[in-house]
């Protein structure tokens, strides 16, 4: 796994982009990173992508953050890394930062309600992208997409019931499915 300053360079221009749209948080840019991590450059194929981003959620933390940390792994070894990582977090936090010090500048004001109710639909639709492209991978089986539908329905009928819950039961489900399907 040698890391060549192409490929370096590369996981820099790709990784610190996605920091400054990551309206939403991580989930919103994960269709993204599968799009550049398996059709642009080639860094994973799609079932390693789905493995990784399986070790990304199952592990603490933020799993897009791990998810992105792991394609530099996979991609130029310790210095995919460092890259990713130092590419992933520093412009997001500089643009943080400045953004934080402006809108509290403005709480109160009628901008301050603009801007906030006008990046609420753009991050619900970053995030379900996500979803859509995770739960694409295995296009042959539809229990992924009828888990998600039946614990989405169920959150909207029940919004009190724990997520636990759901992702217990959806796992005895796929579990089941996966067994005798």
């Amino acid at each position: 796994m040698a890391a060549d300053e192409k490929t370096l360079a590369t996981l820099a221009l790709v990784f610190a982009p996605l920091s400054l749209v990551s309206i939403g948080g991580g989930p919103s840019i994960i269709a993204e990173i599968q799009h550049q991590a398996v059709v642009v450059h080639g860094w994973v194929t799609q079932r390693e992508f789905a493995d990784l981003f399986a070790i990304a959620r199952a592990a603490p933390g933020p799993g897009s953050t791990l998810l992105a940390i792991l394609i530099g792994f996979s991609a130029a070894g310790w210095m995919g890394v460092l890259v990713v990582s130092l590419a992933f977090f520093v412009p997001s936090s500089v643009l943080a930062y400045g953004a934080v010090s402006a809108f509290n500048r403005w709480r109160g004001s009628a901008w301050h309600a603009a801007i906030a109710a006008g990046l609420a639909p753009i991050a619900v639709g970053l995030v379900l992208a996500g979803a859509v492209r995770i739960l694409d991978i295995d296009r042959a089986n539809l229990w992924p997409w009828m888990l998600a539908l039946a614990a989405a329905a169920c959150r909207l009928w029940r919004p009190d019931i724990h997520p636990l819950v759901l992702i217990a039961v959806g796992a005895i489900f796929f579990t089941i499915a996966t067994l005798f399907g």
